[in-house]
């Protein structure tokens, strides 16, 4: 079988072949979306394999079917948040915005670290955090993988360490080492959140 030397361009042809019962413009669009689209990951994520990146845009005739689909809504399609549904089902579109999640997963723990002798404090933290996760977890700014991936890290790993930390009868005492591991779980929680946004989908 003969492999094409350009996976986007015929990638590109698939939807605007798909997607022909589009006015022409609607069409061309839709196409400068994905080409855009395609250009912005591969410049953020230059060791990424085209193939992988084309996969997660979506199949062209779905993505050609939802196009079609909020056309006759007279709604426009966004890049980057092909229906999942099916052919002719809606895009899922964020209602929540990214920076949301990402501020409920990390601001908390500082309140937990400034007022950790006051339970409200460590019970809001918990709450906010859960409801970070559950938010990232449904969000359509990231793939499964990132989601999985952020999760771990600024919440499951977090808490693990926390709770290893006070059970522990040899943990260290005193206000040093515990203002080194805070330090040590804000800055895995910053560095985590700022690879979120940069890799979120428009």
């Amino acid at each position: 079988m003969k492999t094409s030397a350009d996976p986007v361009r015929d990638y590109l042809c698939a939807v605007e072949r798909e997607a022909s019962a589009l006015p022409a413009d609607r069409r061309q669009e839709l196409l400068a979306d994905l080409a855009e689209h395609i250009e912005v990951t591969r410049a953020e994520r230059p060791d990424a394999v085209i193939g992988e990146v084309l996969a997660e845009l979506g199949d062209p005739r779905t993505i050609a079917a939802t196009a079609l689909a909020e056309a006759g809504n007279g709604t426009a399609w966004a890049a980057g948040a092909p229906a999942r549904g099916g052919a002719g089902a809606p895009a899922r579109r964020g209602k929540v915005h990214p920076l949301a999640p990402l501020l409920m997963l990390t601001l908390p723990f500082l309140l937990a670290a400034v007022l950790p002798d006051v339970p409200a404090a460590q019970l809001c933290s918990t709450l906010f955090r859960v409801a970070g996760a559950v938010l990232l977890c449904t969000s359509v700014h990231w793939t499964s993988v990132q989601k999985t991936t952020g999760v771990l890290l600024t919440a499951v790993l977090p808490t693990v360490a926390i709770s290893i930390w006070v059970s522990a009868d040899g943990a260290p005492s005193g206000d040093g080492p515990a203002l080194f591991a805070n330090l040590v779980t804000f800055a895995l929680l910053a560095g985590t959140t700022a690879w979120l946004w940069r890799v979120r989908r428009a």
